[in-house]
């Protein structure tokens, strides 16, 4: 998964990484490294090669010694010549063990922070949303004196799983936590376009929630479209759950409070509702989602798309948000996503999480969405 933006940003944490070994600066060792060396005798001392450098004297005047008495408080004599040869392997020892660290500013940070916004676009990330993540990269390098070893892309590399995991779990809901505490049935109705895996989905939630030890009934709303009724006649029967239809062409307003009547009389937990797959811009059935949304009273309503539709799944989302507010997504095929960019960019734009994502055709193939687990993913 997700080969594509992998790629975009292994080259900006590396080219940055570079930038930012090339700012590094010595940093002393602290007295406590320095205690670490260690003693040697003064015969060793004597083999070793003396630093020209300059100490205090006990007046204050700085005159010219064979040792590091740059290390030393200013109050400590010149040391005596076995001595001095020993902190001249003293010093050497210090630039072992010494430190870096880096200060960067804007200025340093405006080409790789471009590069970096142009790669989360390439990867179908909304521009707001490559804006908001570029920032928080930026927030976090510039200006602050940090201390780097070995690596230094490892440093910019955190700061985009920190920028990337703040934009994926802004607005983390748990839907087995919901489900668990409210009042029963629980009625949650699909919604999306044609052709994205909704109904599929709403047979692998009703498989998990069964799993789960819940009851679960689902409604046939989908009247519009032929054989969607049969369609999830068959998953009710494999998953072995029971529906509620009507005829093809009927209300689908009916059918779903029909079904919600059968599942209370039933004292059944949960409703989930099939919706016509409809085209965000189709007025008409947009105006009849809201009348099934209207009539039904869902507790939740869950978008459904394609992880591959990129910055059409994004813009379908939005549009679904404002006729029908959505609680939630659920993605589809993100096991073929090689970008990654749509599951960022629905969170972020809807104001609403990611619930589940659709990780191949069984049943059992759909994982509860962990925003640390997909960040993971893009830097494996």
């Amino acid at each position: 998964m997700f080969n594509k933006l992998k790629e975009k940003l292994s080259g900006f944490t590396k080219s940055l990484g570079k930038q930012i070994d090339e700012k590094a600066i010595p940093v002393e060792a602290t007295q406590k490294q320095i205690a670490e060396v260690p003693v040697i005798s003064p015969s060793e001392a004597e083999q070793q090669p003396l630093i020209d450098t300059a100490v205090e004297t006990k007046n204050d005047k700085i005159e010219p010694q064979k040792a590091t008495g740059s290390d030393l408080n200013s109050d400590i004599q010149a040391p005596k010549l076995s001595e001095q040869k020993k902190f001249g392997l003293v010093s050497k020892a210090k630039a072992l063990v010494f430190e870096r660290e880096f200060i960067l500013d804007e200025n340093d940070l405006e080409d790789p922070l471009w590069e970096l916004q142009m790669a989360l676009l390439e990867s179908d990330i909304a521009l707001t949303v490559a804006e908001a993540i570029t920032e928080a990269v930026k927030s976090e390098l510039v200006g602050s004196r940090r201390k780097i070893g070995k690596d230094t892309t490892d440093i910019v590399e955190q700061a985009l799983r920190n920028a990337l995991y703040d934009v994926m779990s802004a607005n983390v809901f748990d839907l087995d936590d919901y489900v668990k505490n409210s009042r029963k049935p629980v009625h949650i109705v699909f919604v999306g376009i044609n052709g994205t895996g909704k109904t599929t989905s709403i047979a692998k939630t009703a498989k998990r929630f069964k799993d789960m030890g819940y009851s679960v009934v689902l409604a046939a709303g989908d009247t519009f479209r032929a054989g969607a009724i049969d369609q999830l006649q068959i998953h009710g029967d494999r998953v072995g759950v029971k529906v509620i239809r009507h005829q093809e062409g009927g209300d689908p307003a009916a059918v779903v409070y029909d079904a919600i009547q059968y599942a209370k009389a039933h004292k059944a937990d949960i409703v989930l509702s099939d919706t016509a797959g409809r085209m965000h811009t189709n007025l008409n059935l947009m105006e009849q989602l809201k009348k099934v949304c209207r009539v039904s009273s869902p507790d939740l309503i869950i978008f459904v798309d394609e992880a591959v539709a990129g910055n059409d799944a994004v813009e379908r989302a939005a549009q679904f948000n404002e006729a029908v507010p959505i609680s939630g997504s659920i993605l589809t095929k993100t096991d073929a996503d090689a970008k990654g960019g749509a599951a960022i960019s629905i969170a972020y734009i809807t104001g609403k999480p990611i619930l589940f994502l659709g990780m191949g055709q069984g049943y059992d193939d759909l994982k509860k969405f962990d925003p640390k687990w997909f960040v993971d993913q893009i830097f494996e």
